[in-house]
């Protein structure tokens, strides 16, 4: 038979009820298109990072919903009844393990193991705690089984001390209790190292005469040759040159010059310029002395050679002529051709009589031993590893369902879902819905989409100076006071604070309230714009006419008198004319609105305020419709598979405006409040007795009030009298 799912509608759409173990266990059966998502990222999500790390199967840093269903019928085979995993336990019982599978009673085995090792082998449950200090649980293990064998797993001395030689040749691997190890591949690579070092050094002592001239002091004389033999090359060069030509022996020599700069800086025998000067003075087929003349930058190392190389192979000599040194490097060639091909580099640290004492010895097949037994109880530790991913999954697997699946916890409200990564506090808000980024540009070309008014904020952890990104979703309140630099408070999943400062705005309707007032603002605006830029005009000008003031003051006893100031007449006529308009417009206004029946007024008002307010209104209803959860979340990595709407009612409960709390006091006076000029007041007030002058006066009404003395003449009335009807005309007189 079929399971029979539940489903409810929130969103917008239906989402499937993931509430017991039947509806974890019939997980496959579920179209995935019903799937509010298929894909999520491990990283940067408010999860058990651990939990999402084994969820990963194949390690791409992406759950894919063919990884849920296989973690949904492992742990459902793993225990005895799947309903357990809807309370979300910390803590496992022992018997809720299904020993009936082979797999489960291995993890129950391995579950008491565990316990023993921490010191509770009376305990009844196994939690996350408990499972996640394998350092403590194999503390007291010489094998864990994980291929990795410390030298603390070997019995015998030697044993020991070859783990250890390993370990400093080519690098340890901590093993599940956190000791430096050595795996099979580890030790067979330094065995091969060693191998390879002891046949080099075969190859030497078979040639030992020609390879080794000095035994075992050639290699110490090499290097002293070869440290001064790019110098004592030059020297030999510079003095052929000079015998080719007597006039480069002055040129390949420092000049004064030279001298004279290096005499004006605080100097050393190691200095680096005096390095770069020949050994000796350049002279024709001159000899390199050993002792005396010498540059002191190259003192010691040639002193090294001389004792070292030259005294051993040609004597106690004062100089070495070209012929010597010809003689010297041509003693080393074998010795260089040697070198050159050396192998087992790794374990040149050891010494050669060392690498051959543990290729002589029988460590290589103890360490075979001791990983072998480790090796064998690997069983016993995937046992102890299925544990841990098991208590992890009791713990946290229906949470995750239930933040992939469907998107129960984030439309549900009672707790956050995964990707909500805190709450931010600003402009008198709290924004629920803010999710981690790493790139806000990124990030906002994808979250543009989904039409929500979104503020990107880099937060910054005081004294410790962490960093992150966020994105908050403002879906209730106004836009008036949101703006780039904007500072807040964002508080993360775990109640810390980080100072959160505005870096980006994707803007978009909130609400249609504030679609309704937003023509209204606008206007204010203009006009605020406009104000000012008249008034920095204004200012402008009378800065320059009281400069023009201030030099004709300084210029006045030169200067003629200006002209007297005529009486602008057509200026106070326009004045008058501006305002005889104004008055005149709402004289007509007013007649049209008086002529009108009582009921039409309101009609009338409602119509002037649904066309300068409806179209914004619209634009706003048709986006706020629109505004869905899927890009803020695709643009993370996600694959919503919905979508997931956030409408005005709910959008409303993910972004809290500052209210009052209940039954608390308000004194509405303020002592600070700005005192409001009585000008505008007075000049409405004046436009509107305008407004009313105009409409008496064009009904006549002032004329008559007045007995003709001012206003206009009332429009004639027309005549209802019948005017006397003409006599005919008489008739024409007979002719005569």
């Amino acid at each position: 038979m079929s399971h029979t799912w539940r489903f409810l509608r929130s969103g917008g759409f239906d989402q499937v009820r993931l509430e017991n173990g039947a509806d974890v266990a019939h997980l496959a059966e579920l179209d995935q298109k019903l799937w509010v998502a298929i894909a999520c990222p491990t990283k940067g999500i408010e999860f058990d990072q651990k939990t999402l790390d084994l969820l990963d199967s194949d390690k791409d840093g992406r759950i894919r919903a063919p990884e849920i269903l296989a973690a949904a019928a492992w742990v459902c085979r793993m225990l005895k009844n799947p309903d357990d995993l809807a309370k979300g336990a910390a803590a496992l019982p022992l018997d809720a393990i299904n020993d009936a599978d082979p797999e489960g009673a291995q993890a129950r085995a391995s579950a008491a193991q565990i316990l023993k090792n921490l010191g509770k082998p009376n305990a009844k449950e196994i939690s996350v705690d408990d499972t996640t200090d394998t350092e403590r649980i194999f503390a007291q293990t010489k094998f864990n089984g994980d291929g990795i064998i410390p030298a603390e797993s070997a019995d015998d001395a030697p044993t020991r001390a070859v783990i250890e030689d390993i370990i400093a040749c080519m690098g340890g691997e901590p093993d599940r209790g956190g000791k430096p190890g050595i795996s099979q591949a580890t030790a067979d690579a330094f065995f091969a190292e060693a191998q390879a070092f002891a046949d080099w050094w075969k190859q030497a002592e078979a040639g030992a005469a020609a390879i080794l001239p000095l035994k075992d002091a050639t290699g110490a004389a090499f290097a002293a040759l070869e440290a001064v033999a790019g110098k004592i090359e030059d020297y030999f060069t510079r003095c052929r040159l000079a015998a080719f030509d007597s006039r480069a022996a002055a040129a390949l020599n420092p000049d004064d010059a030279r001298y004279t700069a290096l005499a004006s800086e605080p100097l050393s025998a190691g200095a680096e310029q005096i390095a770069a000067l020949p050994l000796a003075r350049i002279e024709p087929g001159k000899p390199l002395p050993l002792d005396a003349g010498l540059n002191p930058a190259w003192t010691a190392a040639l002193a090294q050679l001389r004792t070292l190389v030259v005294k051993p192979l040609l004597g106690d000599k004062d100089a070495l002529s070209e012929a010597d040194w010809a003689a010297l490097t041509a003693k080393f060639d074998p010795y260089r051709a040697w070198h050159a091909g050396k192998a087992g580099t790794a374990v040149e640290q050891l010494g050669l009589p060392r690498v051959r004492e543990i290729l002589a010895g029988e460590s290589r097949e103890a360490i075979t031993n001791l990983l072998d037994k480790d090796k064998a109880l690997k069983p016993e530790a995937d046992a102890i590893a299925a544990v841990d991913r098991l208590v992890r999954y009791h713990r946290d697997f229906l949470k995750l369902l239930n933040n992939f699946v469907s998107f129960r916890d984030f439309y549900s409200r009672r707790d956050k879902a995964v990707f909500q990564a805190g709450t931010l506090y600003l402009d008198q808000r709290s924004c629920d819905l803010c999710v981690a980024v790493e790139d806000p540009a990124k990030h906002a070309a994808m979250a543009g989409l989904a039409g929500t008014y979104l503020a990107y904020c880099e937060c910054v952890r005081k004294g410790t100076g962490e960093t992150r990104q966020i994105v908050a979703a403002f879906t209730n309140g106004d836009s008036d006071n949101l703006m780039v630099g904007r500072n807040g408070v964002f508080y993360d999943r775990a109640g810390r604070d980080w100072d959160a400062t505005v870096t980006k705005i994707v803007d978009n309707p909130i609400s249609v309230r504030q679609a309704f007032w937003s023509p209204y603002k606008k206007f204010v605006r203009m006009i605020e714009e406009q104000v000012a830029k008249r008034a920095a005009a204004a200012e402008a000008q009378s800065t320059a006419q009281l400069e023009t003031a201030a030099a004709v003051a300084a210029t006045a006893d030169k200067a003629p008198p200006p002209p007297a100031k005529k009486f602008d007449v057509g200026t106070i006529a326009a004045l008058g004319v501006g305002i005889g308009a104004i008055g005149t417009f709402l004289a007509t206004v007013l007649t049209k609105f008086v002529d009108l029946p009582a009921w039409q007024l309101p009609l009338i008002l409602l119509g002037v305020i649904i066309i300068i307010s409806g179209p914004s209104m619209i634009i706003a209803w048709l986006k706020l419709r629109k505004r869905n959860l899927g890009p803020i979340l695709d643009a993370n990595g996600w694959a919503v598979n919905a979508r997931a709407k956030i409408n005005v009612g709910f959008g409303g409960s993910l972004t809290h405006v500052a209210k009052l709390p209940p039954g608390a006091k308000r004194d509405v006076r303020d002592p600070y409040a700005p005192k409001r000029s009585p000008w505008p007041a007075i000049i409405v007030v004046l436009l509107i007795l305008a407004g009313v002058v105009a409409f008496l006066d064009n009904k006549g009404l002032i004329h008559t009030w007045t007995k003709g003395r001012i206003g206009s003449e009332p429009p004639a009335a027309a005549s209802t009298e019948e005017k006397p009807a003409e006599k005919p005309a008489p008739p024409p007189a007979p002719p005569q």
